[in-house]
């Protein structure tokens, strides 16, 4: 299968993890839209919210809610959109959920890595 996500999952592409279970793993985006923009995706390969299993999607929400504490303590954010495209917008068919904080003040966008060294520590 020639799925990023799946080739993420499997170790052939690196990711910045923040987190990672028997069901999902959970990454800073490359492309961020803002500072701590994630994605929870599942290791099993579902196409899109009408392929995946209720325990699966209900666990993702849960993880999602550890990950808002997270990103809430290390990067002081002040709220979480989340985003689950399906169909003509979603980029990667391979479920995913966007995790996007959002602060008061705008900030400055910064690199990716620099984002992950702040929540790691």
């Amino acid at each position: 299968m020639d799925c990023i996500f799946c080739k993420i999952v499997n170790g052939e592409i690196p990711s910045y993890t923040l987190y990672e279970d028997e069901l999902v793993k959970v990454f800073l985006d490359v492309n961020p839209d803002v500072n701590g923009h994630t994605l929870i995706i599942p290791k099993k390969h579902y196409t899109d919210l009408f392929d995946i299993d209720n325990n699966t999607l209900m666990h993702i929400m849960d993880v999602a809610k550890k990950i808002d504490k997270i990103l809430s303590d290390k990067l002081h954010t002040d709220g979480l959109t989340l985003v689950q495209n399906n169909g003509l917008k979603q980029e990667v068919k391979h479920f995913h959920l966007h995790l996007k904080p959002q602060y008061k003040n705008e900030e400055e966008l910064l690199p990716v890595k620099e984002v992950y060294e702040k929540i790691s520590n």
